[in-house]
């Protein structure tokens, strides 16, 4: 008897042919533990395989892939928890996946018991093989019951995906419903260069004062890109801020590049207008958040750890100085390294201190003057792993290399962020090394684009490559 074929997912009634069947990879789950919600009134396919995944996933040392698995799991109980077993193998209604019309439906595919059908090309599915081939028979198989509809395997596994169309499944994507842009070449950059002179081109302005600032009030049709926080400039040596915006109006604060080229941090002084402009926004109190992106060698970190120490030791802004980043996947739990966490850490930061022998490299006692500093900034190392239910208050704090975190990943540790406090976020988008991560789904690139019209955030591209000749020949050579 064929198992299979007796417990075989039949079409819900609610099914029309405008509807469509989406078959989830557990890494789309992981990617996005909310993405069953993401489909709007289509029916999505989750393979017992992908349960069976996640299962594992969640007892993980890893804690934040095994937290997002936790998520999921979470969301797909919240779904069908009073549904039947029939139910859920039909279809349960998805509350909230859409506003207008039907509800998406969610169903859960029995895999284990496909049996060999000669009619449908399956993969391998024995127990030696990848989990990826059941999921991938899962789709062959509705692929077949249901030719009339538009039935699509949803993973962010290259090879997967090239498996299933070699394998005949007509419809294979990516999950793109995280992506805020379609080209990373209009991803927000801080700044915007007019050609020629700037005032030539603006038909009204006025002026108005506030307190001892002086705004200039230009209408948004001759900005229509602008945004707060962002800098202007023309080939006049024209330089402005714009300080906000409303639906009519840009208001902007005029500077000159001599001003912000004399900018000083610590010893440090900016080697190029991009360096400058980062510095003016990194130390502007009404700004709470910096994303400084752009290539190795730009001097991201350079400067967010000037900054850090003049604010801290010179200004006494802040009690504390926190660096931390994400650790390779190899070494998500740290545990095995020696001595404390700040110790833990130094394989991945050594980036800092080699920065803070650049800004006391030339004093008489380098490595004193070093330790002095770390003593006095109180500067402590963290790993993002370790940082769940933190609340870091009167602190400045540095996130370096989020270029391979997630969009959920990052808004977990920017919501760590307390009172008077002010955040740091490094990332260059051609350094990411997650498998599943692109610079189109980074939560870097989410963070820049959802965050560039915020009063409170400040965006700045470091494009000149300052660490050497060779690494500038490197970035655009090699």
């Amino acid at each position: 008897m064929d198992l299979g074929a007796a417990l075989r997912v039949e079409e819900p009634l609610q099914l029309t042919a405008a509807k469509k069947i989406y078959v989830l990879d557990t890494n789309v789950l992981l990617h996005d533990p909310t993405s069953v919600m993401a489909f709007d009134e289509h029916r999505i396919v989750l393979p017992m395989t992908v349960l069976e995944e996640l299962d594992h996933i969640k007892d993980r040392r890893d804690k934040t892939v095994s937290r997002e698995a936790r998520i999921a799991i979470q969301m797909i109980d919240k779904v069908v928890d009073e549904a039947s077993p029939q139910e859920i193998q039909e279809g349960v209604p998805i509350p909230g996946s859409t506003l207008q019309g039907p509800a998406g439906t969610l169903s859960i595919y029995p895999d284990q018991l496909l049996a060999d059908d000669s009619d449908i090309p399956y993969l391998n599915d024995t127990q030696d093989k990848a989990n990826d081939n059941r999921i991938i028979n899962v789709a062959l198989q509705l692929q077949v019951q249901h030719p009339d509809c538009f039935v699509c395997l949803v993973t962010k596994d290259i090879n997967m995906r090239l498996k299933a169309k070699g394998s005949g499944l007509e419809h294979v994507e990516d999950y793109r419903k995280d992506r805020v842009l379609d080209d990373l070449d209009m991803l927000a950059k801080g700044y915007q260069h007019i050609e020629g002179d700037f005032w030539s081109g603006v038909q009204d302005v006025d002026t108005l004062r506030e307190g001892d600032c002086t705004l200039y009030r230009v209408a948004r049709q001759d900005l229509p890109q602008a945004y707060p926080n962002m800098f202007l400039y023309d080939d006049n040596d024209f330089i402005a801020f714009v300080k906000r915006v409303d639906a009519d109006y840009a208001y902007l604060r005029c500077d000159s590049r001599d001003n912000l080229m004399n900018r000083r941090f610590w010893g440090l002084n900016p080697r190029n207008l991009e360096q400058a402009m980062a510095m003016e926004l990194i130390n502007d109190d009404a700004v709470d958040m910096t994303v400084l992106t752009g290539p190795a060698g730009s001097g991201k970190t350079l400067i967010a750890l000037a900054y850090g120490l003049h604010a801290i030791l010179e200004q006494k802004k802040y009690n504390k100085l926190i660096v931390a980043r994400s650790t390779p996947p190899i070494a998500e739990d740290i545990g095995f390294l020696p001595g404390t966490e700040e110790e833990k850490m130094a394989p991945w930061l050594a980036a800092f201190d080699d920065n803070l022998e650049i800004l006391h490299g030339t004093d008489e006692c380098a490595h004193g003057s070093i330790e002095y500093v770390k003593e006095r900034a109180n500067i402590q190392f963290k790993s993002l792993n370790f940082m769940r239910g933190r609340s870091f208050n009167n602190a400045y704090i540095i996130i370096d290399e989020s270029q391979g975190l997630t969009q959920f990943q990052l808004k977990s540790v920017i919501t760590r962020v307390g009172a008077d406090s002010k955040i740091v976020v490094l990332g260059n988008l051609a350094q990411i090394d997650n498998k599943y991560i692109s610079p189109l789904t980074s939560g870097l690139t989410y963070l820049v684009e959802k965050s560039k019209n915020y009063a409170h955030a400040g965006i700045m591209h470091v494009n000149g490559i300052e660490r050497s000749r060779l690494a500038a020949f490197a970035e655009e050579n090699l």
